[in-house]
């Protein structure tokens, strides 16, 4: 059993209560670690610290802040595999896709670290003579990071990369399913000698959570998670008029027009769907396929989907991971359940394994109608409900037909259908013949319930900062 403390202030503290909360590894269901509950206490004292570590940090040149970002990304580097280790044990991910994570974090730092020389403002002509007016960027202060289970390293620096290149302090509060990676990480931050309080990473119970983010020195919350936890995310921020930005609930619909290539359609869906047991926002959900190519497809699938061989990916790297906890399979196989009871048709999988650990089997459904549970919510877990369609316009019009619009796919070669469905598709990303990676130098952000706000790239810097107008009479 590992003990983990929290990160307040630069420094490892000492709860002042003994209320911890257990992390089991979702291979195997056995508790491995506990991390400290912080209390209402820590969590002021953390705020505070980021508060008062802010003020010095916004006022150094941007590219000292991008100096330090890169030293913070070179330990991370020499730490990965450290770091991946924890990752992995509190995931169910293999240790090589965990110290990727890692990696990709590092990444992810020294970009954000580039934008040091690049965070513009702009000048506007004065309708008054002898007058210019500026448009500058300035930092928002301190910033709550609300870190999801699924990827907790990448997003963790997804969030609070851009925050400190603009000049923000953070406080984290990681998944109290996969914290032990943050702690990890935490270390790499007193050793790259960052300025103590200027991130501060604490595990805590909801109500914690809402004492710290309601504190009066937050000024953003940025959430990963589901639309529940958004809105409760929106409750927060009406007590400061804090900004929010949240990435929340996905549905990525998939059109396959019939001259795509099934073969690597069907590659390409099983490896998406399984991918972190479909735990992935941005995870194929709905796939709509045109009818004269819906059963050859249909079959691919079903044996790629039957083949897939799930397991402990600590012993078999290869194999598809469990999912997070036993109530998430539970409320998957609930899903199925109401799916089959509704009329669909489970082509493979659909059942509860025995044995110890979160897993559940590649589950391919057919026969599946767009009023379906299964298609209208999210399942966040390895099952595929498949739909065919008569024409392209009835596919694009049933893919933006939905409460969600975070990314969406469509597999075809004719240029005039990939205008239209770029032109025309209710999400926030349109993949053509590939499925969603979120290339960081872009701009990852949903439609409707599926967030405010977005992640990567210029916009999602910009996200971090607000704007002070000068009017110069000269």
């Amino acid at each position: 059993m590992t003990e983990y403390r929290n990160f307040i202030g630069g420094r490892f503290i000492e709860s002042e209560t003994r209320a911890t909360i257990e992390v089991r590894n979702p291979a195997t269901g056995d508790v491995f670690a506990s991390v400290p509950a912080a209390t209402e206490a820590d969590v002021i004292a953390a705020v505070s610290h980021a508060a008062e570590a802010q003020k010095s940090w916004a006022k150094l040149p941007a590219i000292e802040r991008g100096n330090a970002m890169r030293r913070l990304a070179d330990v991370i580097e020499r730490n990965a595999a450290k770091i991946g280790e924890a990752l992995a044990r509190e995931s169910g991910k293999s240790l090589a896709d965990a110290t990727a994570e890692a990696i990709y974090g590092v990444e992810l730092m020294r970009y954000h670290a580039e934008w040091a020389r690049r965070i513009e403002g702009e000048v506007i002509e004065s309708d008054t003579p002898d007058e210019t007016l500026m448009l500058k960027r300035a930092p928002i202060g301190v910033v709550a990071c609300l870190i999801p289970f699924n990827f907790p390293i990448y997003t963790l620096v997804r969030k609070i990369a851009p925050a400190l290149i603009t000049g923000n302090a953070v406080v984290v509060r990681p998944s109290n399913n996969t914290p032990t990676s943050a702690f990890v990480f935490a270390q790499a931050l007193l050793d790259a000698e960052l300025p103590a309080g200027l991130v501060n990473i604490m595990t805590m119970s909801h109500d914690v959570a809402e004492v710290m983010c309601t504190r009066p020195q937050i000024g953003m919350i940025t959430l990963t998670g589901s639309v529940v936890a958004g809105q409760t995310v929106l409750k927060y921020c009406k007590t400061n008029i804090a900004k929010p930005s949240l990435e929340l609930g996905g549905k990525t619909p998939v059109i396959v027009e019939p001259d795509a290539d099934l073969d690597a359609v069907t590659r390409m869906v099983l490896a998406a769907k399984t991918a972190h047991c479909g735990q992935v926002c941005t995870s194929v959900e709905r796939l709509y396929v045109y009818q004269s190519v819906h059963e050859d497809l249909l079959v691919r699938l079903r044996i790629a989907f039957h083949e897939r061989r799930y397991g402990d990916r600590g012993k078999s790297p290869d194999a598809m991971g469990p999912l997070a906890n036993a109530a998430a399979r539970l409320r998957v196989h609930h899903m199925v359940e109401r799916a089959r009871a509704d009329g669909a048709i489970i082509e493979t999988g659909g059942f509860v394994p025995a044995g110890e650990g979160y897993f559940y089997p590649p589950t391919l459904l057919s026969h599946c109608r767009h009023d379906m549970e299964i298609v209208r919510e999210e399942v966040f877990g390895p099952v595929l409900a498949v739909i065919p369609y008569d024409e392209f316009d009835d596919a694009l019009a049933m893919a933006s037909d939905h409460q969600f619009g975070l990314a969406s796919v469509l597999f075809s070669e004719n240029y005039r259908k990939v205008m239209k469905a770029a032109n025309e598709i209710e999400a926030g990303e349109l993949y053509i013949n590939r499925f969603p990676a979120d290339p960081y130098q872009g701009y990852h952000a949903g439609w409707k319930r599926s967030g405010l706000g977005g992640d990567d790239g210029k916009h999602g810097m910009l996200e971090f900062t607000q704007t002070r107008l000068v009017i110069l009479k000269h």
